[in-house]
């Protein structure tokens, strides 16, 4: 039997001895067989509208189900689902409160899902790359109904997990935190292997990626966002949401960002090239529509959990096009979803 495996689920591709557990406290070496620990026990599910992924471009309007294992391979002290992903969490694999979960096969999550009325599974809440087994045999169920996944993840995968995610994902929203500093300082991670999983993903026609920033004043910097948004401009990225940062988890005694400094930093995306910028978490109505990138007349109006949007898409998005001037708009926008 050998003494040490290697894990190939994440950038950290941590080798762990028998009876050691990652970082993420869920991928765990069992004798001689690394095993991933909570398989199937759900920690989170409901449906929710697409765009609270968030998810604009990718059948806004729609309904998605939802749902997480628990688990992340980050340690952020602003998490804002901290109680199903962090290792202090009363559901943490090693807790009382573990054994108290749900536990449901991928073929009971997909009778959910239809039984739900919606055809897009959405993998989030807390990080699937960290349970990405149970998230990939799920998703191939879905697909061969015809529907489709959605992954909401901190986009950390090894390159090995990357190609399997791009086998099974139709669209991706990444939450790329900040510089290379901020990963270090505060999530234990490192800027890079996410903004590879960025640039493979935005290279494939196929897919739909939005990228996600929650904001933290006094952290973030103008010239830090610029600085990102030059990078994920060169990338590739279509979509960029910025989002105010509230108090949590061990950022708790800190202030919320205010609208004023979310305001200059979306002028500063703008000011990239990006064409498709959004506000999160705020009062800034401007920023929740999505204009032609070519002409700028406004296609859709908010991007609200009412479920409005679709009937925008139906009048001012045609084929995938701005109905004023025929400039291609990025995304998916046909009505195949049901939900």
């Amino acid at each position: 039997m050998q003494d040490t495996l290697r894990c190939d689920f994440c950038f950290h591709r941590c080798l762990l001895h028998e009876q050691e557990s990652g970082p993420c406290g869920v991928r765990k070496n069992i004798g001689g067989k690394i095993s991933t620990l909570g398989y199937g026990q759900i920690v989170a599910s409901g449906v929710d509208p697409i765009e609270k992924k968030p998810m604009y471009h990718f059948f806004p309007g729609s309904r998605t189900f939802s749902f997480a294992l628990f688990g992340c391979n980050y340690t952020c002290g602003f998490c804002q689902n901290n109680r199903i992903s962090q290792t202090d969490s009363p559901y943490w694999p090693a807790s009382p409160g573990y054994r108290t979960l749900p536990v449901a096969t991928p073929q009971q999550m997909f009778a959910m899902m239809e039984h739900s009325g919606t055809s897009i599974m959405s993998y989030t809440y807390s990080e699937p790359i960290v349970w990405q087994d149970y998230m990939f045999e799920t998703a191939q169920l879905v697909h061969e109904a015809g529907k489709f996944n959605c992954m909401v993840t901190n986009g950390s995968f090894s390159p090995v997990s990357l190609e399997r995610a791009l086998n099974h994902i139709d669209a991706f929203n990444i939450d790329v935190k900040g510089d290379d500093q901020f990963y270090r300082h505060h999530c234990a991670g490192a800027l890079g292997p996410v903004l590879d999983a960025v640039e493979a993903i935005a290279s494939e026609q196929a897919k739909v990626l939005e990228v996600t920033t929650l904001l933290i004043e006094g952290i973030h910097t103008r010239h830090q966002v610029e600085e990102l948004a030059a990078q994920l401009h060169r990338r590739g990225v279509q979509v960029w949401h910025l989002s105010r940062f509230f108090p949590q988890y061990h950022m708790a005694d800190r202030p919320a960002t205010s609208e004023r400094f979310l305001a200059e930093m979306l002028q500063a995306a703008q000011d990239s090239g990006i064409p498709h910028v959004y506000s999160g978490n705020s009062g800034l109505l401007s920023y929740s529509q999505t204009t032609c990138p070519s002409c700028h007349r406004i296609l859709i109006k908010a991007h609200s959990y009412a479920g409005e949007a679709r009937e925008d898409v139906r009048k001012l998005i045609k084929d995938g096009h701005c109905s004023y001037c025929g400039t291609t708009v990025y995304g998916r926008f046909d009505q195949r979803p049901t939900g």
